[in-house]
């Protein structure tokens, strides 16, 4: 599978231009690096759009956003804004055994009764929730001692056609241990928990030599 790992530079022109002013905008502009190449049938499916990406922020100057993708994206928007910089993601990366990871992700579980989709609140619920996703779905396992839920935020924004959204996001970092290789290298590459849409479920990983689990 080719995986390709680019960084978004957004000046303050190109902020204002694309008017990046709340996470539909800064989700439009990331879109629109990738033509589109779903079936409406595999959009109604939910296929995956093919790229993941996290928003790195940044001041009123600029704004840096990270980008996985199983295909280039295009240099600028318009041929004019912003500028992305890629590099292939090499096949022996993703052959580690333990990482040190950041990953935003969308904490919800869906009510047995109602089937609607529930907000998993707080800091040590969330990461309750990240720890049993993540051997049950992701392929790996976490240390529950070095997981950390750094950041809460809850976004509100309108969609394209206007709907109000809002979207609970909680910030994950710690150490990972794989379980299940090929699990794990879906999870990285399709991006792990809902929102991904919105900036939600890219896992940024860094192998790890010593292993913390010993």
């Amino acid at each position: 599978m080719k995986l390709i790992a680019s960084v978004f530079h957004l000046d303050r022109k190109a902020v204002q231009a694309l008017k990046i002013n709340d996470a539909y905008g800064l989700h439009k502009a990331v879109y629109s690096l990738f033509p589109d190449i779903r079936s409406a049938e595999e959009k109604q499916d939910n296929t995956p759009s093919g790229f993941l990406y996290a928003d790195q922020g940044g001041d009123y100057k600029s704004r840096k956003i990270l980008l996985l993708s199983n295909r280039q994206p295009m240099a600028q928007i318009e041929g004019q804004y912003g500028e992305v910089q890629s590099k292939p993601i090499s096949a022996d990366f993703l052959q580690h055994g333990i990482y040190r990871f950041k990953v935003v992700v969308n904490p919800t579980r869906r009510d047995n009764a109602s089937r609607k989709l529930i907000p998993v609140k707080g800091r040590e619920a969330i990461a309750q929730w990240f720890i049993e996703r993540a051997q049950q779905s992701w392929g790996f396992k976490v240390m529950p001692s070095q997981l950390q839920v750094d950041r809460i935020d809850v976004l509100q924004f309108k969609d394209k056609a206007q709907r109000s959204i809002t979207l609970a996001q909680a910030q994950v970092q710690g150490v990972l241990q794989v379980d299940d290789h090929q699990q794990f290298i879906q999870s990285f590459s399709q991006g792990i928990g809902r929102g991904r849409a919105f900036g939600c479920g890219l896992l940024q990983i860094v192998p790890v030599v010593e292993n913390p689990f010993a």
